[in-house]
């Protein structure tokens, strides 16, 4: 969906303090070309870090690529969609992810030049090399938009992707959707789960033990944006439900949304919020699937942009974010423990807002990696472990 940025008078203005001494941050190279942006990560079936973005070519069209790293090597960059109208927008992150049989499902958002309109495109593979022919994963066609989309294995045979549908436009409410696409790239099912949510904020769905939980930022008539979940289980979807009253009131969209991760009956919900002109990170855990959740825990250290993406490191939460620096921004990432106790702060990467993107960070094993676009080192994805 298109855009608002906060511009930063409205961000207030928190001291930052200077990070402490941490590990040091191992810079890993990876495969993606110069002009490469947007990256994303998944695990592939076997637990490998699969690493996808979307890459530059010499005609100046864009291709949509992905590889896995097995041990210290990287596969070969394998093409899922070239020459495509991909909306190279950072909060509309293309991703990849494995099914149990290793059957790969890929989605993304196109953006017809010179429309307003967005659409999601959905391809899959058994084999990572012959990619089925692009569907769209929504049932209208009509030139609105349709994006800020994520996806999850929901089951052995099937994906289901979370997603936006402005069909009156930006000013009238936009609704929360979701598609569930066969392992064959078939669209099965379409249902609408919440008729008025923010409409430039990017959705979270992950898999609980119980089912499903979608974390997204809600919406009132009183512009109040704060985040909600939506759990599927037993074959139906619950009531949303406010994981924290922050009452940011908001007569725009701030592109900004909650990161969720789970693992068994363990969830934890990472988010950015503006209320009370106080830009800042908070985090909460829920150990009964998203039913229920502690009191929210500050995890920033000075003024916040958000950003979030958020991993489960066995009992732990692992949380990146965008936070000032100066004149510019910094990639932090925090480690915060199931009793909701931060770690130090740690610095991956400084420059740009607009540079760095919409980190992304995984939990791969023993692993923690954070990928971004970082368009001051020869333009292309950068990508790092993070020590414990």
């Amino acid at each position: 969906m298109k855009s608002f940025f906060l511009p930063l008078a409205m961000a207030g203005a928190l001291a930052f303090p200077a990070l402490g001494q941490a590990p040091k941050v191992e810079s890993i190279p990876n495969p993606s070309a110069t002009g490469s942006l947007q990256a994303s990560w998944s695990t592939a079936a076997d637990g490998s870090p699969l690493l996808s973005w979307i890459e530059t070519q010499k005609d100046e069209s864009y291709t949509l690529k992905f590889a896995v790293r097995k041990g210290s090597q990287w596969s070969e960059p394998r093409t899922i969609a070239g020459h495509r109208q991909f909306f190279r927008q950072p909060a509309e992150l293309p991703e990849v992810i494995a099914l149990s049989d290793g059957t790969l499902v890929a989605h993304w958002v196109e953006a017809p030049e010179g429309s307003e309109a967005e659409f999601s495109y959905v391809s899959v593979s058994k084999d990572g090399l012959k990619w089925t022919a692009p569907v769209m994963a929504h049932k209208d066609h009509g030139m609105v938009q349709h994006g800020l989309a994520s996806i999850v294995a929901s089951g052995d045979h099937e994906a289901s992707i979370v997603w936006l549908e402005a069909l009156q436009g930006e000013d009238a409410p936009v609704s929360l959707k979701r598609t569930v696409v066969s392992a064959e790239g078939k669209v099965v099912k379409e249902e609408a789960l919440d008729t008025d949510v923010c409409g430039c904020c990017p959705t979270s769905i992950v898999k609980t033990a119980r089912g499903l939980l979608v974390a997204y930022r809600d919406h009132t008539p009183q512009d109040i944006r704060d985040i909600s979940v939506l759990r599927f289980e037993n074959g139906k979807w619950s009531a949303p439900k406010n994981i924290n009253p922050d009452n940011w009131k908001l007569n725009a969209c701030p592109t900004n949304a909650a990161a969720a991760a789970a693992k068994g009956d363990r969830v934890a919900i990472a988010w950015y919020t503006g209320a009370q002109n106080s830009p800042r990170q908070q985090i909460v855990f829920s150990s009964d699937g998203g039913t229920t959740f502690t009191k929210p825990v500050l995890l920033s250290t000075g003024r916040s942009f958000g950003y979030t993406s958020i991993a489960l490191d066995g009992p732990d939460a692992v949380v990146s974010w965008l936070e000032q620096s100066g004149g510019d921004a910094r990639i932090v990432v925090r480690r915060v423990s199931a009793a909701g106790a931060p770690g130090p702060p740690i610095q991956i990467a400084q420059g740009s807002r607009k540079s760095l993107g919409y980190p992304r960070i995984l939990q791969a094993g023993n692993d923690t990696w954070v990928a971004w676009a970082d368009s001051t080192r020869d333009a292309k994805i950068q990508t790092a472990r993070v020590p414990k």
